[in-house]
């Protein structure tokens, strides 16, 4: 009976938070009408070209592509989450699964459309799964990044059957229109031993399969870099330095949602002290092996010291972009590591504000690696206007940039308040495997 009580107390608790509420709807009213004022400003980038952006001859990849590399990158933490750590047998991240999976496909999923943003005739994208060659990054990358998409979708759906099941049977007051997303989804789930070793076999193959194209996902990204002679491109360990980097955007943007959740759908029970701690240990050990390449990535070329790369190196440590890059660096790797070292920091609300510093410096950190190598040629820039070769963003281009963000906080919200964030099933049974 006690039993039975306590089930019937989680369930309670984690369903709480599914619903419509005003809060939910006032949140989503600032978000569309946000996104809609940024669409307005894509209208005019799509019916004038991107002349209205600062793009221009030389630099011709900006803040689009800075923003397309982020999202992929913060994508990678639903494969550390679930796959990495979930097949090791990490009982702890039972109440985050869920957040870093959904987190995962609103940021892969509005990735591709931050790559539709960046081109001048969209129409034309099809032309790439026409006539793409085998030979091109471009078309491996359009191929990893769809196929992480899909999997990414059925690695947050898949686990989630028994609790859609679960919110058809005990959310009947919810609009017709939910209701009748439960009873397809939950596809007639019954809970008997052939459909849940069914579920947990196809889970595991999922969670096999993401991590090679998790890994290639960004890998791919960052030879569409490497592959060029480029000085601050030109690098063989772009590959591990990306992925490196992932983990740390992707594991500060999980804290922030964590933070949240937490707070607004009162899940300080399930979503604890102790998943603040692992998760500023495990945010700390991806910070120490992305320090590593980062060292790596620019000591060489120091030591070497060529002639581009010695302008390239001068204008990151001392020049043009000196500030943001010793900002980025100190904010958003060095000090996090301090702090996460002390047990105190590792608490919720001092998480929240490393994470944000992390997952902010995380952007312009990708804004460093796009941007300040295309202002240096390696022929020299003669006869041409000076913001032919100078980048600035212009106000039509943080708009259309802030689109994509505010796209993925529509998605997480809108996911988050039609399925419970948190695993209601596994919750369940980790707590009576527990007793």
């Amino acid at each position: 009976m006690e039993t039975n009580n306590h089930n019937e107390n989680i369930t309670t608790d984690l369903l709480r938070s599914v619903g419509i509420t005003k809060g939910f709807t006032v949140w989503m009213t600032f978000l569309l009408i946000a996104l809609g004022a940024c669409l307005y400003a894509y209208s005019i980038q799509l019916s004038t070209g991107l002349g209205v952006t600062g793009l221009r001859d030389y630099v011709s990849w900006g803040m689009y592509i800075s923003t397309f590399v982020f999202f992929v990158a913060t994508s990678l933490i639903g494969m550390l989450i679930s796959a990495v750590l979930g097949l090791s047998g990490a009982k702890w991240i039972t109440p985050i699964t869920r957040i870093a999976e959904i987190i995962a496909l609103a940021f892969a999923a509005v990735a591709g459309l931050v790559i539709v943003s960046d081109m001048g005739r969209p129409d034309r994208l099809i032309n790439v799964f026409i006539y793409g060659r085998f030979q091109s990054p471009i078309l491996w990358d359009v191929t990893v990044v769809t196929t992480y998409v899909a999997i990414s979708t059925l690695l947050l759906y898949i686990p989630m059957i028994p609790d859609i099941a679960l919110c058809s049977k005990r959310l009947t007051n919810a609009p017709k229109w939910q209701q009748l997303t439960y009873k397809i989804l939950s596809l007639n789930w019954k809970g008997n031993a052939k459909q849940v070793a069914t579920i947990e076999m196809a889970v595991r193959i999922l969670l096999i399969l993401i991590v090679p194209v998790a890994l290639a996902i960004h890998t791919v990204t960052s030879w569409l870099f490497a592959s060029t002679t480029r000085a601050g491109w030109n690098s063989t360990i772009f590959g591990p330095y990306f992925v490196s980097g992932a983990f740390v955007a992707g594991g500060a943007a999980v804290i922030i949602a964590m933070y949240f959740f937490r707070t607004n759908y009162k899940l300080h029970e399930y979503i604890t002290d102790k998943h603040f701690d692992k998760m500023g240990k495990l945010l700390v050990l991806v910070s120490l092996v992305y320090l590593y390449f980062n060292i790596n990535e620019f000591l060489v070329p120091a030591y070497k010291l060529e002639k581009a790369e010695a302008h390239h190196l001068h204008e990151l440590f001392t020049g043009k972009y000196a500030i943001m890059f010793w900002l980025a660096q100190i904010f958003g790797l060095i000090l996090p590591i301090i702090l996460l070292l002390f047990k105190q920091m590792r608490k919720a609300l001092p998480m929240l504000l490393i994470a944000i510093s992390v997952f902010i410096a995380s952007w312009f950190k990708r804004y460093l690696i796009v941007v300040p190598t295309q202002e240096y040629p390696f022929l020299p820039v003669q006869y041409v206007p000076e913001n032919f070769i100078v980048y600035s963003p212009t106000i039509i281009e943080t708009s259309v940039t802030l689109a994509a963000f505010i796209l993925v906080l529509i998605i997480i919200t809108v996911l988050s308040k039609i399925f419970p964030v948190i695993p209601v099933m596994e919750t369940i049974h980790e707590h009576d495997d527990n007793k």
